[in-house]
């Protein structure tokens, strides 16, 4: 999904992988794995590469049709700050689907014991 949404932007924008990839200091094929689909967990900080030359956020490219979505709009400037801090930390997309795990399991545990 991230990657159609990174390929329909690049696209629109003109640019060939090879434009994208130099512009934002990344690896063509690791782009390209990206785009087609063969890696789809790319870190943050490639997102946040990626995302300048695209002139875009990075959240936007978690959702395609974003303006149906609207998952852009609903983030505050608090939260896109907490996003950027967690980034800049080095936290990993699998640090962050893990501590919303566990702060799932823990809502269950505390729901449990009412």
């Amino acid at each position: 999904m991230i990657g159609k949404e990174i390929k329909r932007i690049r696209q629109k924008k003109g640019y060939s992988i090879s434009k994208l990839a130099k512009m934002a200091d990344v690896s063509k094929s690791y782009l390209s794995q990206i785009e087609r689909g063969l890696q789809t967990n790319p870190s943050l900080q490639f997102l946040m590469k990626i995302s300048k030359p695209l002139d875009t956020n990075f959240e936007n490219l978690f959702v395609e049709n974003k303006h149906i979505t609207g998952i852009g709009d609903d983030l505050d400037e608090e939260w896109k700050l907490l996003i950027t801090q967690a980034i800049n930390a080095g936290m990993s997309k699998d640090d962050f689907i893990k501590y919303l795990n566990f702060i799932e399991y823990q809502n269950w545990l505390d729901k449990d014991e009412e």
